[in-house]
Order: C-alpha cells, then sequence, then structure tokens
C-alpha cells in the first residue's frame, strides 16, 4: 500500500502538529482508493481533539467526521484515514493507537514533534487480524 500525499498538504498536517505541541493534533484524510495499491489524499481536514487537555491521547471531534461523510457521499471521495501527532514521541504506533483501531482499511499517519518540531511523518494501517500495524509507504504526487 502507497499513501499519497502533496506537500502542501504535509505541510498543513506538520503546521497542525506543532501548534498544538505538547499534546496531540489530529485530523482525517480524504481522497481515494485506486485499485492498485494506493490511496490518494485530496484534502486534508483538521479536526479539534476532544483530549487536547491530555499529553498522549487523541480522539477527533465526530462532529467533523459525521459532516464530512455527509458532504463525501455521493462523490468518489471517502475518508481514507486520519492523522495526528505524537508529541516527543517516535512516529510509530502507540498501544493506544493499536488499542483504538478497528478498520484495517483506514491509514494511520502519525507525525512526531520534539520538542515542538515536526518530523518525518510515517503512515500505517491496521493488518487484517487487527493485532498489529503494517507499515504504509508515503509518496509525494
Amino acid at each position: 500500500m502507497i499513501l499519497r500525499l502533496s506537500p502542501d498538504h504535509l505541510r498543513l498536517i506538520a503546521a497542525e502538529a506543532e501548534a498544538a505541541w505538547p499534546h496531540e493534533c489530529c485530523g482525517l484524510l480524504v481522497g481515494r482508493h485506486d485499485g492498485a495499491g494506493e490511496a490518494v489524499v485530496t484534502r486534508v481536514e483538521p479536526a479539534a481533539n476532544l483530549m487536547a487537555h491530555t499529553r498522549d491521547r487523541f480522539e477527533l471531534d465526530p462532529a467533523v467526521h459525521i459532516r464530512l461523510l455527509r458532504e463525501l457521499r455521493g462523490t468518489e471521495l471517502s475518508i481514507i484515514g486520519h492523522y495526528h501527532s505524537h508529541p516527543d514521541a517516535p512516529a510509530e504506533p502507540s498501544a493506544e493507537d493499536l488499542a483504538r483501531a478497528n478498520d484495517p482499511d483506514l491509514i494511520w499517519l502519525i507525525v512526531p514533534v520534539a520538542q515542538g518540531r515536526a518530523g518525518t511523518p510515517k503512515a500505517h494501517r491496521l493488518d487484517p487480524s487487527g493485532s498489529r500495524f503494517l507499515p504504509v509507504s508515503l509518496m509525494g504526487k
């Protein structure tokens, strides 16, 4: 699996992650699967983190999720994943991420933020058994 994001999308996510530090940011990735193992992001939708009072958790505002589902109904686009940051931690899924993951079709893009500076994000998806994450290649578009 390959995830394609534009440099503008990556800059937006990095800016969100830096602004939220030392807490986690979160948002949704909108796009399409091309049928050849690629997911192409066409839009990044930042969302409020309802767990922003904690340092190591995120809960995406469900109102943003519901609004997007309605908006995308009947189009070729869908929510293909989400992103969140890991303040002062690597861009690897945490035990909390694994416990909350439930859809192997959704991509988890994680951006590390060290001392307020965003690092290189990594993408992952849940393996079909639900027991671990698999890496997803991150490419520009």
